[in-house]
């Protein structure tokens, strides 16, 4: 047995953890549509639809998608029922369309969460989609969903340290809000490159603190209440990181602060937002004392 599929079998262990199984059970249990109707509706929500959901099925899902919670990523709706996620992700994900061309490429999302970007990339036709996350929560929002949809897409929960070993390499990576929770961001920058074809490209967002040095904030304890921010860099501090990391272009695509239009509290995730992480007298910063959340939106090719 090689390296990787012995971690595979350690993760698959968290499907058994005693917060998780119940939750599996009930969505084993579930009845589910032969064919459902999916499509991108209002609001770029994921919309299922189907005759053979009635109200007493429709309120199942309902008790089910709210023991998954927190939904972090979304929306999705399933007939009337509307899962408002706390961030509205088609505007990171609308913001790097114009980017992206997929059709017939091998692609891969690191940290993809219950999968709302791998589904809305459906639409352009890869030849392959693949999600790594760790969390057994998140990748039981997954199942959920593409149990209607019956998507084909591969999840793995792995992390983005497990790239190197994996059997394949992708044409293109995104990896969205990770890398500023990882305590060595070059290192993983190093596996996403291993991760990638000759030429492939990476879409890469992280939060960014102006200035024109080539310098990183290292918060002491905690930044907008998050405990596992390492490293904020200036735009150049990321270049250099990706450079290190051996990307021959770097291109930045946008510059955006994040504002409570695309990150709020919602009655899906139970738990502080945005509006909680902002110092009250001044929204330009942080409960602590930093600048206010602001990403960076990169391409970098191999």
């Amino acid at each position: 047995m090689g390296r990787l599929q012995e971690i595979r079998n350690e993760r698959q262990k968290r499907l058994g953890w005693k917060n998780i199984a119940p939750i599996k059970e009930a969505l084993d249990a579930l009845p589910f549509p032969d064919k459902a109707q999916c499509r991108i509706g209002l609001g770029d929500a994921i919309e299922i639809e189907s005759e053979a959901i009635d109200a007493t099925l429709l309120s199942r899902y309902e008790a089910l998608a709210k023991r998954m919670m927190p939904w972090r990523k979304g929306p999705f709706r399933i007939n009337d029922l509307f899962i408002d996620s706390e961030w509205r992700s088609y505007v990171k994900y609308n913001l790097l369309l114009p980017h992206m061309n997929l059709e017939g490429k091998d692609v891969a999302d690191i940290g993809c969460n219950n999968g709302y970007y791998l589904f809305r990339m459906l639409a352009q036709k890869p030849a392959s989609l693949t999600g790594f996350d760790p969390s057994a929560l998140f990748f039981l929002q997954f199942s959920f969903i593409d149990r209607f949809v019956q998507s084909g897409i591969t999840y793995e929960l792995l992390g983005v340290e497990h790239l190197p070993l994996y059997e394949k390499r992708f044409d293109t990576i995104f990896c969205l809000g990770v890398l500023y929770h990882r305590s060595d961001p070059v290192a993983t920058l190093k596996a996403l490159h291993k991760g990638l074809n000759e030429g492939g490209e990476l879409f890469l967002d992280t939060f960014m603190i102006e200035g024109e040095e080539e310098v990183a904030l290292t918060p002491r304890d905690r930044y907008s209440k998050i405990p596992n921010i390492y490293f904020i860099p200036t735009v150049k501090a990321l270049e250099n990181w990706c450079l290190r990391a051996g990307f021959k272009v770097i291109e930045v695509l946008s510059i955006r602060k994040t504002d409570p239009y695309e990150q709020r509290k919602t009655e899906w995730i139970d738990s502080q937002s945005l509006e909680d992480f902002l110092d009250p007298e001044d929204s330009e910063k942080t409960v602590e004392g930093y600048p206010a959340p602001r990403r960076v939106y990169i391409r970098a090719i191999k």
